[in-house]
């Protein structure tokens, strides 16, 4: 038996399912880049909110052939000790952009859509690589699009031409949300949008845009595992029914979105969303305290000769490490927020990591070192240094990485190459790529940064000490 609306009423009791009329939820979402990410995250808050959602493929039409049979019903696995099964029933449509471009047109112009949310990568909103945030004009889909075909390619374009039709009909305006792990996303995709609509010759369009579209500013968590056959087989053995695409992620999840959502702010809010003016406060918090704890983590896990996250956890002085890392060392970087309580966030992460239900690689997490360290870590040590704290623990993380790429013949980084030609501690501190110069010029950072790879070369565990 295929798992479709049908055959919801035989699935074993312990699974939850919509506890709604799914054909009378209308359609308020349409979400570009429906991946595993978002049916994991965003489709089961909506599902929560009984929001239908019309979810587009911007290229491809494997998911709506493979969704398409089951009634947009798909498994959501939350993996633990004991997994907990839930068929997530917010997906009313699945749709392939590029087979069915006037149907997305049209959904976008639907007067009861109140939202257009999207995953689809920073590549996907065709930004400049300068910085400035700006839309790259020069970028192939944009160029396409600007030349006025009926299908469009790229997400602005989408954006830009629904947004036309709401105006033109009078449908009103929406919120506009982007859920990519992009610093400023909101900001992002409105100055995107309005730019779009400025090279297309739409000038009215752009100041309708500016008057009657939000663009909130939003943060989301949750690791996602990619499906596997393992997860299908269990699912199907579970289910006592075929689902031909399940997903998977932990039991954490967090969506945070900027106050800009009226009167919607209290649905989004009872289903577990954090709706506040402060997303800066909640990002930060998650860069530094969950990914800078992660590469901490890695590269000394590596070092102590650990493979995943959950096995170097299991290494009770290695966990205490990072414990005193996250609560002595960083949390007092991170700025006070309203409902952020800093002390529960450091204990939901150190939960997670200790997980054994999500394998995480540390080689993984310790990919691309030189590009993710100035923003996990750097930072922190630079706000410590400034306020007279110790740097001891916060600079194990950094002396780890020196160690583990001069130590790994092959390493996965954009600065591969340049690290590979590096001596000692001191080479790698003048790297100006990395490290920037208030750092490498304070002699408590370097010094520090010595001790520690000195002591990592020797005798690592006894930096567990520190």
């Amino acid at each position: 038996m295929r798992l479709s609306n049908a055959s919801l009423a035989h699935l074993p009791p312990e699974v939850a399912r919509p506890d709604y009329d799914r054909a009378a939820t209308p359609i308020r979402v349409v979400h570009f880049g429906p991946g595993a990410f978002h049916r994991a995250h965003q489709a089961d808050y909506f599902d929560r909110m009984r929001m239908g959602v019309c979810a587009v493929s911007a290229r491809t039409a494997d998911l709506a052939a493979a969704l398409g049979p089951q009634d947009g019903l798909y498994t959501l696995v939350e993996q633990a000790a004991e997994p907990r099964l839930r068929v997530i029933g917010s997906l009313r449509e699945v749709v392939s952009a590029a087979a069915r471009p006037g149907h997305v047109l049209a959904r976008l112009a639907d007067p009861a859509v109140r939202f257009v949310t999207a995953t689809v990568t920073e590549k996907g909103y065709c930004l400049s690589g300068d910085g400035d945030g700006d839309l790259d004009l020069a970028h192939p889909d944009i160029r396409h699009d600007l030349a006025g075909p009926a299908s469009p390619r790229s997400f602005p374009r989408w954006l830009v031409a629904g947004l036309a039709a709401r105006m033109a009909s009078g449908a009103g305006g929406l919120a506009a949300i982007s859920c990519d792990n992009l610093t400023d996303n909101g900001p992002r995709l409105r100055r995107a949008t309005l730019q779009f609509a400025q090279a297309a010759g739409q000038p009215d369009l752009a100041r309708w845009i500016e008057d009657e579209v939000r663009f909130p500013t939003t943060m989301v968590d949750s690791i996602t595992p990619a499906t596997d056959e393992t997860l299908r087989a269990m699912v199907g053995a579970r289910l006592g029914q075929h689902d031909a695409w399940p997903v998977q992620r932990e039991p954490f999840v967090q969506w945070v979105i900027e106050d800009q959502l009226g009167a919607d702010a209290a649905a989004f809010a009872e289903a577990g969303v954090t709706v506040t003016g402060e997303v800066a406060a909640f990002e930060r918090a998650k860069l530094r305290l969950l990914n800078g704890a992660h590469s901490t983590l890695a590269y000394l896990g590596l070092a102590l000769g650990h493979e995943t996250v959950a096995q170097a956890m299991a290494d009770p002085p290695l966990a205490a490490f990072i414990e005193r890392l996250m609560r002595a060392d960083i949390a007092p970087s991170i700025p006070p927020a309203r409902g952020l309580d800093l002390g529960a966030y450091i204990g939901e992460v150190l939960a997670r990591f200790r997980n054994p239900a999500i394998v995480h690689r540390l080689s993984q997490i310790a990919w691309d070192g030189s590009q993710k360290l100035p923003f996990r870590l750097l930072g922190t040590i630079a706000d410590a240094l400034d306020a007279g704290r110790s740097v001891e623990r916060l600079v194990v993380g950094v002396a780890a990485w020196i160690g583990f790429v001069q130590t790994h013949a092959a390493i996965t980084d954009p600065l591969a190459d340049t690290l590979r030609g590096l001596g000692g501690v001191d080479d790698f501190i003048a790297l100006e790529a990395v490290f920037p110069r208030r750092l490498a010029e304070n002699p408590r950072f370097t010094q520090a940064v010595r001790a520690a790879h000195a002591t990592l070369a020797a005798s690592p565990r006894q930096l567990l000490a520190l």
